[in-house]
């Protein structure tokens, strides 16, 4: 249940105040942990050698596409996603559908520390399963990507970009939000070029 002192800016979404407090996170709590997150990955990739200069740069690069690959599906498949059951729309409206309630709560843009670190741990040990110990530079590439991600969504919510690309991306997201043609549509973030892909970037056909 939700508490009865909402907020225009921060409404509340548990009814403890402990719990509700751990569904906020400012934007800059994310590169205040992911820089050194990244920076020790990468330190970790030269410590523990196995691959060359070229092959760091591959591995890095290949992490970060794969990122907004993950950032892609994870939000058409699992964000969008309602159960039909009893506690489906309560799932749904936890995980994503608060954002598209209140789409400019300064506090619920990015995900909390609760989430993203748990995740990047269960990432991490997924892609080590596959590349062993030079999974570091490829976690790290990845990491950055999702960094930028939450970093970016912010900015395309509260920023005024000036650069075109950046208000391409900008109304790109923001059709996703406010266009009911592009309810089901347009789900990258950081990046469009899944969109384009997947054939969801045009408007769904009336």
């Amino acid at each position: 249940m939700l508490r009865s002192k909402a907020t225009p800016e921060s409404p509340p979404m548990f009814a403890s105040e402990l719990l509700d407090g751990f569904s906020r996170t400012p934007f800059f709590v994310v590169a205040i942990l992911f820089v050194p997150i990244v920076l020790g990955m990468v330190a970790m990739g030269i410590h523990v050698g196995g691959v060359g200069p070229l092959g760091a740069v591959g591995l890095f690069f290949g992490g970060l596409v794969t990122w907004t690959l993950t950032e892609y599906w994870l939000h058409r498949t699992l964000f969008h996603w309602e159960p039909e059951a009893s506690w489906g729309p309560r799932f749904h409206f936890l995980l994503h559908g608060v954002h598209h309630h209140w789409p400019k709560d300064r506090l619920r843009l990015v995900m909390p520390p609760t989430v993203n670190l748990p995740l990047t741990v269960l990432f991490g040990s997924l892609f080590w399963l596959v590349l062993g110990p030079r999974v570091w530079f490829f976690h790290a590439g990845f990491s950055l990507g999702y960094m930028t991600y939450d970093l970016m969504h912010y900015y395309l919510h509260h920023g005024h970009p000036k650069a075109h690309l950046l208000r391409k991306l900008q109304g790109h997201h923001m059709s996703h939000h406010f266009n009911k043609a592009y309810k089901d549509k347009r789900f990258g973030v950081s990046s469009p070029i899944w969109d384009w892909v997947f054939h969801t970037n045009s408007p769904a056909q009336p």
